[in-house]
């Protein structure tokens, strides 16, 4: 049988557009559906003007910390107007070079939102398009709770949409966007109270970063609020926020409230039962380890799936997936084991592999942990300190790293080449063979005892 495409992705995001790049870049004919700007919640409202901000914040902290340094530094002011429409400035650009690049790969661009005829036909703004193969890559988006005035808050979207600083904030919310955003709002003047519904933020990570990060945040401002679950929001006569728990109203009154109590996925309006295809409760497309659905022709990748939901992800499972269905690399399948992520917190956080409690789970007593806490020598000459924690949990006799976990400054860009020794298999004894560099942070990995 003939069709229009050979591939078809469903979604302009990061992985739609890793997928038909790499299947075009073989000789296939693909097209992209996008109903949005190119590149996705991570370049529009995820991780790239995320981490803009990240480093807004961290400009502040260095500004601030200048003086134990012997620099006399007056801080005149801070414009978060200014600084919204330059990021936005360079988000624009980005979608261009996306748009370029799928010109350049001959990779037809369709606007629009698609809805499945059958397995092999989609439909957009009235005309069919048919593929053999479909690619559904259309990410995920904000949960907002079903509780009276949650329509007063804002989702993780509404962030950048802010023209002004506000001067109080709540976000609502224990895992990385959470805990990113307050740190963003609180370097950069906000003050912050952060709800938690259960005892310490990012529970599903390791314990160490949980508690690390919890203490950090209270020493810088931040009002933690923990055990807490929002019931309702009310808005007075001025536009202030009141946030209603099942403790009681939360002190203050907030300028913007901020949701960021998780995400779902974004598959409304795909009709695919005309494909054939179920979802989860919460939306998600299930897929085996080849990323394929119920159907043979149909795959998906990314957010979408309800796998680790990290950009790199997604791009790494839609090009292998490519490389499969367009390049005859019959087994390349992504292993979704000993992912490193990272985040962006004050000071930031980097994971890979076991957290403790769940090699002691899976291993008993074979587990061996070694931890090291000091404080970074960009410490030295302040009156104020903000320790480092980092831990190793090992296996077996020969002690294999089967997670590494770390808090504190540098931690982002210290844990890439470690998560490559790591993912290759490497013992506690081929840590403490590699010869340290001193003096720095990273070298606390190789000479703990």
């Amino acid at each position: 049988m003939s069709y229009d495409y050979d591939y078809i992705a469903i979604g302009g995001g990061s992985g739609g557009l890793a997928g038909v790049n790499r299947a075009a870049s073989y000789g296939a004919k693909c097209a992209v559906i996008e109903q949005d700007r190119l590149g996705g919640t991570c370049v529009n409202v995820g991780c790239v003007p995320k981490k803009v901000m990240w480093f807004a914040a961290a400009t502040a902290d260095t500004l601030h910390a200048a003086q134990n340094y012997g620099f006399d530094i007056s801080i005149n002011g801070f414009n978060w107007n200014e600084l919204k429409h330059k990021r936005d400035a360079y988000i624009e650009r980005l979608n261009g070079i996306y748009a370029n690049n799928l010109s350049k790969n001959k990779v037809k661009q369709i606007q629009g939102s698609a809805s499945f005829i059958d397995a092999h036909t989609i439909e957009v703004a009235g005309t069919r398009y048919t593929a053999e193969h479909f690619l559904i890559a259309t990410g995920g988006q904000p949960s907002i709770p079903n509780i009276p005035g949650a329509h007063y808050g804002i989702s993780s979207d509404g962030f950048f949409e802010l023209e002004q600083q506000p001067k109080k904030v709540a976000v609502i919310g224990a895992g990385f966007i959470a805990v990113e955003l307050a740190g963003v709002f609180q370097s950069l003047g906000t003050q912050v109270s952060l709800i938690v519904r259960g005892d310490h933020a990012l529970r599903q990570f390791d314990s160490m970063l949980g508690q690390q990060l919890s203490s950090a945040m209270a020493h810088q401002g931040i009002c933690i609020e923990n055990n807490t679950s929002p019931t309702a929001i009310k808005k007075n006569a001025q536009g202030k926020l009141t946030i209603h728990t099942d403790n009681g109203a939360v002190d203050g009154e907030f300028d913007e409230v901020l949701w960021a109590i998780g995400r779902h996925a974004n598959t409304e309006g795909l009709n695919l039962e005309s494909a054939g295809i179920q979802t989860d409760k919460r939306g998600f497309i299930p897929t085996d380890e080849w990323q394929k659905t119920v159907r043979d022709n149909i795959f998906a990748v990314g957010d979408v799936t309800g796998r680790i939901a990290l950009t790199p992800v997604a791009i790494a499972a839609a090009r292998r997936l490519s490389d499969r269905l367009f390049n005859g690399q019959h087994d390349r399948k992504l292993n979704y084991e000993l992912v490193p992520s990272v985040i962006f917190s004050h000071p930031p956080i980097g994971t890979i592999g076991l957290t403790e409690q769940q090699a002691n789970e899976q291993y008993g007593d074979q587990v061996k942990i070694y931890t090291s806490t000091f404080n970074p020598m960009t410490q030295a000459l302040s009156t104020t300190k903000q320790a480092t924690t980092m831990k190793l949990v090992t296996v077996g006799k020969n002690e294999k790293i089967v997670g590494c976990h770390l808090f504190g400054e540098s931690s982002d860009e210290i844990l890439q080449g470690f998560a490559v020794a790591i993912k290759m298999g490497a013992t506690k004894q081929d840590f403490d063979d590699t010869v340290a560099i001193h003096p720095t942070n990273a070298e606390e990995l190789v000479t703990m005892t």
